[in-house]
């Protein structure tokens, strides 16, 4: 019966074309006509989970871009040891589907009152970000039922997107996903399955703005898989993890990788290309997502009801 598993996650992928050419223009406007002719001298951008793996491709957006610096922020240093930061002027992003991450808020409420600008990206409305941000953008894709998160992250990265124009950015109309890519992704995924269950470590590897893709196919199959996956930069890949690289080990690659891992004994999956530019992790996800589906249905799990996990989490 392990067809059945997934059933929410799967309905939620196959969503993400509609939800995101709804959202695209959207987007536009709302954050247009919040931040439209602001300039910042940086931006710090406070999320959690799969919204940090979305934040991380905002900031080569940004700084590629905009040439603004872009700082991750780590909410300990407000919430568990109450320091106080003396930014520039910033622009403070939260990111959060569900809108209640605590230690997120705090940050853009600290932040706030410290004078700086303050934008809250989420899926919920009313919620804890709403009241503690200057402005909310609404990823309005309804509700999302599966643990794992999939539409909403689609959403946050082209919501980012989004901000990046209204900021100046030169980036062209985003090019998105159709229902064919959705399916290309679920072929390719399914074809490469057998390496990524035969392998006892694997590995997600990309840079730049793909960085970001290979952070969250990672997550993806510890979360709804329970495959252990590490992710990293290519370039830090040569820096001491490509020694575990060998027989009994698989590559998820997006975008060029590092010559000699298939002559190490390494299995190398490459992601479908998108040819989408900037707009690339946008649509390569949907391969991480099908991966992360197809192994845990073949190890009888069910990704809606993820082991150890809720939809909502909440830290400080």
């Amino acid at each position: 019966m392990g067809w059945m598993h997934g059933r929410l996650m799967e309905a939620e992928m196959r969503e993400q074309p509609a939800r995101l050419a709804e959202g695209a223009p959207r987007y536009h406007a709302v954050l247009e006509k919040a931040l439209g002719g602001e300039s910042f001298d940086m931006v710090l951008l406070v999320a959690r989970g799969s919204s940090d793996n979305a934040a991380l491709y905002a900031r080569y957006l940004i700084e590629v871009h905009l040439g603004i610096p872009v700082s991750l922020a780590a909410p300990s240093v407000w919430t568990r040891y109450g320091a106080t930061v003396r930014f520039p002027k910033c622009l403070c992003i939260g990111v959060s589907q569900s809108g209640m991450a605590p230690d997120v808020a705090e940050v853009l409420r600290r932040v706030r009152e410290a004078g700086h600008e303050t934008l809250a990206i989420t899926n919920t409305p009313a919620s804890l970000l709403t009241e503690v941000a200057r402005h909310t953008l609404c990823l309005g894709v309804e509700e999302e039922r599966s643990i794992a998160a999939t539409k909403t992250y689609t959403a946050s990265l082209l919501s980012l997107y989004q901000l990046v124009r209204v900021l100046g950015g030169k980036l062209p109309s985003p090019l998105l996903p159709d229902d064919a890519w959705v399916e290309r992704t679920r072929e390719a995924a399914e074809r490469s399955l057998g390496y990524l269950l035969r392998s006892q470590t694997l590995f997600a590897l990309a840079r730049g703005y793909g960085f970001a893709t290979a952070q969250e196919t990672a997550l993806k199959l510890m979360e709804c898989a329970l495959l252990a996956c590490k992710s990293y930069s290519i370039a830090d890949f040569q820096h001491g993890p490509r020694a575990l690289a060998g027989f009994g080990s698989a590559a998820i690659v997006y975008g060029p990788y590092a010559d000699g891992l298939m002559e190490l004994g390494s299995a190398v999956v490459v992601a479908p290309d998108a040819q989408a530019g900037p707009c690339d992790p946008i649509w390569e996800i949907l391969f991480g997502q099908w991966l992360a589906l197809h192994a845990a249905r073949a190890r009888a799990l069910d990704p809606d009801e993820a082991q150890h996990l809720q939809k909502v989490t909440q830290t400080l």
